[in-house]
């Protein structure tokens, strides 16, 4: 199952893709080759590989996962993030420390740095024995959101919503609302997408984890979120993260 795009977000608040469906993560017995949702492993490149770089160091960025882009076409958006003291991206999504490819026919960002060719960092992981840190790979499943679950999470937007200023008085949610789905509209911990315009299509949002064992693998956004964004034409994007 997939979103559908709606043609009718105006930005990264509204609703670009539905239905939202909900992200949950089964471990692969070989690697993925398939143009599918996941995190971890190496991305399947459908235009070939273009490995971003930290602007300033070289560095090869750490590759996070891919998502499937709603739409007629097969179309894939790569998550880059560097990591420094296991803080995953930077503090602006256009500073070149958090980079989103899309393919085919995507643009690469003005801010990105691609890697000569051959270039490959390495990918994302979560905690072995010894303190080791074992690479990953886990295929993003895309199921219905369950009705109160999909519904608690629109109280939560249009409550965000309320507090910018776009929308109608709206009572404070109760209870705990989805953090990991594609499509519909985004659940923010501040209520807002810090340095994302109108311009930008929310996507999908993920938590971050990684201190339990039993975590499937590390990302650190300082107990929060991380969310991608693409552009109108689906051909460009963004990341944010944000913690409460």
């Amino acid at each position: 199952m997939i979103s559908e795009p709606t043609g009718r977000a105006a930005g990264p608040y509204d609703a670009a893709f539905l239905p939202r469906l909900r992200m949950s993560f089964r471990a692969v017995p070989e690697p993925v080759t398939e143009p599918v949702a996941k995190f971890g492993g190496q991305p399947v490149w459908l235009d070939g590989p273009a490995w971003p770089v930290h602007p300033r160091t070289g560095e090869p960025l750490v590759f996070i996962g891919q998502f499937r882009v709603p739409g007629d076409e097969v179309r894939l958006a790569y998550l880059f993030l560097h990591e420094e003291g296991m803080v995953m991206g930077g503090d602006t999504p256009e500073d070149g420390e958090a980079v989103v490819l899309v393919q085919p026919g995507g643009r690469i960002p003005s801010f990105a740095s691609i890697g000569p060719p051959g270039t490959q960092g390495r990918t994302l992981w979560r905690w072995g024995p010894d303190h080791a840190e074992v690479p990953v790979e886990w295929l993003t499943d895309l199921t219905p959101m369950p009705p109160e679950l999909d519904e608690a999470a629109n109280r939560a937007a249009a409550f965000s919503r309320w507090l910018r200023g776009g929308g109608p008085k709206a009572d404070f949610p109760e209870g705990e609302e989805p953090r990991e789905f594609l499509g519909g509209e985004a659940v923010y911990p501040n209520d807002q997408a810090f340095g994302i315009d109108a311009s930008w299509r929310f996507l999908c949002q993920f938590e971050d984890r990684g201190a339990r064992e039993e975590d499937p693998f590390f990302l650190n956004f300082g107990y929060g979120s991380g969310f991608v964004f693409v552009s109108q034409d689906h051909l460009e994007g963004r990341f944010m993260w944000d913690c409460s």
